[in-house]
């Protein structure tokens, strides 16, 4: 594997038989990772309510380049789809594992 994290499920730690850490490699750890990001950041959050569209769409793009700046994923290969006011998809491209996609509730 080339990249691996730590399982995290809701915001836990995810353990194993034995109670060890769960582990994530490659495609899953960018994953979880652009999860976390999108999370962190708010921007996704901060979509949720908001009636001006040109705000919306500002948002959304702030949130792309946010996601482009990882190393791992293919620069301006980004999607992101609002789905419904709580509802997004994201897709991208990966230097190394292919296409990668996400939904996440806001």
């Amino acid at each position: 594997m080339d990249y691996i994290d730590i399982r995290i499920t809701d915001n836990d730690l995810t353990l194993g038989p034995g109670n060890e850490p769960g582990l994530l490699g490659d495609r899953d750890s960018i994953i979880q990772d652009t999860k976390h990001l999108i999370r962190d950041c708010g921007l996704l959050s901060a979509c949720i309510g908001e009636r001006d569209n040109a705000k919306v769409t500002l948002l959304l793009q702030q949130l792309s380049l946010k996601i482009d700046d990882d190393l791992r994923l293919v620069p301006g290969t980004i999607k992101i789809v609002r789905q419904d006011t709580e509802l997004f998809f994201i897709t991208a491209d990966t230097v190394k594992f292919g296409k990668i996609g996400l939904q996440v509730s806001a």
